[in-house]
């Protein structure tokens, strides 16, 4: 028997009713990590740093149009924390919930030297839930008009969400089966050893075998979680193994709220009927509250359903296949990199680079050592000595700025070596390529030098 797209989404299979609560719960809690999140960059300076100071931005293929907007920037982070704040309250919640992705969006493609996955999966979230009726229970909207109350909701709206966490680990967990991971134990072969000062455990992270248990344990565990989430009996151990393995990274890795973020957002795989009964509570505590209390449905109107059911399986479609795209390389994915980003690879290599470019004019054949320091931040030089595609917008940089200075006709080459997984420093790129004549695209970078190890896997 065949289904249409409409039959997806009817009452016998994903539109058939859960509680709404579980959603509104989702909301209030992404919300408030998200304003938790900016007020942690404003106070710690990173706007400032990141943002403002850099004297060039690497951006993202096919978005140069994102600029940055020097002391605004300021601005953008009120707007972002402003509607944050009012999705988790459910104030004019499509008003917020547009708001809040744009401005996040905008942040996270400002300058791709600060990309990390945790970024890329909260802009997935929001534009998820801008379509969601996240806001048809305990929110201010409902206090407002509380002929919107619904503490029903159909199961694809919750289900869209457990969905796009269930990518990310198992994307995770299958970028993990690879041969320097599960066979070297490396990176954590690398990393691991640093951390020997942490108490009690601290002296365990210098035994190879802890490296391999990690490394075995991680993907494993990513491969695995959100199916033992899913099923009613495993639940609640399976939560408690999200919430040690994400701490132990937190303290273990520097790598900002991602671990903190999983660990809440993971939330929504508990039965929407324990939350409803939390919310129920609360109701009999504070009658006022916006809480729905009678079995009332939300249902969407059939032209809404109908542009839903497309946009969300397109979505989820491309969501399954872009992460594959690495497959129309050539190359070591790890030492290339090309489709490496936004495919949820998470701490899979410890890479590490030099670039030295000089700038030759052809006309005079003059030649200029450049000094990266005097363009580059110090993690903007870190990750543009390991990536090929920010090598190539630095080289195009360079040969603005010294046409700019006078040079009629400016050549930019690179002598760039790099290291991998603690292999020996070998050189990336062709250093004959003149790189201000070469052009980003989807295609393969061929001044790329070929690399000779071979780690196997997905």
């Amino acid at each position: 028997m065949t289904y249409n797209l409409k039959n997806i989404f009817s009452k016998s299979y994903l539109g058939k009713p859960v509680y709404s609560a579980a959603l509104a719960f989702f909301r209030i809690v992404f919300g408030l990590m998200i304003f938790g999140g900016i007020v942690r960059f404003w106070l710690k300076g990173w706007i400032e740093e990141l943002y403002i100071q850099p004297k060039f931005f690497f951006h993202y293929y096919g978005f140069e149009f994102i600029q940055p907007l020097g002391s605004y920037t300021y601005a953008l982070f009120i707007v972002c924390g402003l509607s944050a704040l009012m999705f988790a309250l459910g104030l004019f919640y499509r008003i917020a919930a547009l708001l809040l992705f744009l401005s996040f969006t905008y942040i996270e493609l400002l300058d791709k030297t600060n990309y990390l996955n945790h970024y890329y999966f909260v802009s997935l979230v929001l534009f998820l839930m801008m379509w969601l009726p996240a806001h048809v229970n305990f929110s201010i909207d409902a206090w407002r008009k509380p002929s919107i109350l619904k503490r029903q909701i159909p199961l694809w709206t919750v289900g869209s969400i457990r969905l796009m966490l269930g990518i990310v680990y198992c994307y995770a967990g299958l970028a993990k089966l690879n041969s320097d991971w599960l066979l070297e134990a490396m990176p954590l072969r690398l990393w691991l050893p640093a951390k020997n000062d942490m108490p009690i455990i601290g002296s365990l992270f210098n035994e190879v075998w802890v490296a391999y248990l990690f490394s075995w344990f991680g993907a494993i565990y990513d491969l695995t979680i959100a199916f033992f989430l899913l099923n009613k009996k495993t639940r609640p151990f399976a939560y408690v193994t999200v919430i040690v393995f994400h701490v132990m990274t937190s303290l273990l890795f520097p790598i900002g709220m991602f671990p903190y973020i999983m660990i809440l957002a993971t939330l929504i795989f508990f039965d929407s009927k324990s939350i409803d009964a939390l919310f129920s509570g609360m109701k009999q505590r504070f009658s006022q509250l916006p809480i729905a209390a009678s079995n009332t449905a939300f249902g969407f109107a059939p032209r809404s359903q109908k542009f839903l059911t497309v946009l969300f399986v397109c979505f989820f479609s491309f969501q399954l296949v872009f992460p594959w795209r690495y497959l129309l390389h050539k190359g070591e994915l790890f030492w290339t990199e090309e489709g490496y980003r936004f495919s949820w690879r998470v701490m899979l290599m410890e890479k590490m680079g030099y670039a030295q470019f000089v700038v030759k004019d052809a006309a005079t054949g003059k030649t200029v050592a450049v000094n990266n320091n005097d363009f580059l931040t110090k993690n903007q030089e870190k990750m543009m000595a390991t990536q090929a595609d920010f090598m190539l917008q630095y080289a195009h940089m360079l040969r603005d700025y010294f046409r700019q200075q006078g040079m009629k006709e400016p050549e930019v080459r690179a002598t760039v070596y790099v290291t991998l997984n603690g292999r020996r420093s070998r050189l990336f790129a062709d250093t004959t390529v003149n790189l201000a004549k070469e052009y980003d695209s989807f295609r393969n970078k061929n001044w790329i030098l070929a690399y000779s190890d071979k780690i196997y896997g997905l």
